[in-house]
C-alpha cells in the first residue's frame, strides 16, 4: 500500500525488511527521488510532487536483487563494555561465550534511527536477546557497542542511552563531512571483530 505524507512525500508499506531493503535499493536508482529512509516494514519516499513517484514505484520490480549492496562492515570491537558480565550472568553463559556469539552474529543494518547514523543492526545471536537498562545512561560514549532485545548498535556520538554495553569501536559510523554521513546504511552486512 501507497500512502501520500504531504505534497512531495509517500509512505510504501512493504510488510518486511527484506522488502523495504530491496525497495530502497531500486529507489536509489531512480533519479527523482530526493530522500528515501527505510523502515522496518515501510520505505519514506520524498521527492518532487507525490503523484509523479506513484507510478514509478508502482513499476518497480519488487524481486529479490543479486547481493543487493554486497558490502559487508568489519567492526573491530574492544571487549571491555561495563555490562558485559552482566550480559554473561542474564544469559547463562561466560563472558568469552558472550564474545563468542556476538562477534558470529551475521548482522544487517536494519534502519536507521534515534540519533543521525544509528543503525539498528538485526541479527543478534538470540541467546544474547536481553532487555534494556531499568535505568538510561545520561551519557554513552560515542563508539560504544551495545545490544537491547533483538538488536545491536555502535553509537555513532556521546549521547544518553538505555542498551546494554559490550564495548567499544574507534571505527568512525557517523562523519558529517562524507558524501555518505552514515557508514551503517539499510541493508549493509556487518561483521563484529573482537580487536
Amino acid at each position: 500500500m501507497i500512502r501520500r505524507v504531504g505534497e512531495r512525500a509517500l509512505l510504501v508499506e512493504t510488510g518486511s525488511l527484506a522488502a523495504s531493503h530491496r525497495l530502497d535499493a531500486r529507489l536509489r536508482l531512480l533519479t527523482d527521488v530526493e530522500e528515501i529512509v527505510p523502515g522496518p516494514e515501510t520505505v519514506l519516499v520524498v521527492g518532487g510532487r507525490a503523484e509523479q513517484l506513484i507510478p514509478l514505484i508502482e513499476q518497480l520490480d519488487h524481486a529479490p536483487l543479486h547481493d543487493a549492496g554486497g558490502e559487508t562492515v568489519e567492526i573491530p570491537v574492544v571487549y571491555d563494555g561495563a555490562d558485559l558480565a552482566d550480559v554473561a550472568a542474564l544469559a547463562g553463559i561466560s563472558v568469552d561465550e558472550v564474545i563468542a556469539r556476538h562477534t558470529g552474529s551475521k548482522f544487517v543494518a536494519g534502519w536507521l534511527g534515534f540519533a543521525p547514523g544509528f543503525a539498528y543492526l538485526v541479527g543478534l545471536d538470540s541467546s544474547l536477546h536481553v532487555s534494556r537498562l531499568d535505568r538510561p545512561r545520561t551519557a554513552v560514549p560515542a563508539g560504544a557497542v551495545a545490544i537491547a532485545g533483538a538488536y545491536s548498535a555502535v553509537y555513532p556520538a556521546a549521547s544518553p542511552g538505555g542498551w546494554r554495553l559490550l564495548g567499544h569501536t574507534t571505527l568512525s559510523v557517523w562523519d558529517v563531512t562524507s558524501d555518505s554521513p552514515a557508514l551503517l546504511r539499510p541493508g549493509t552486512r556487518v561483521r563484529m571483530v573482537a580487536a
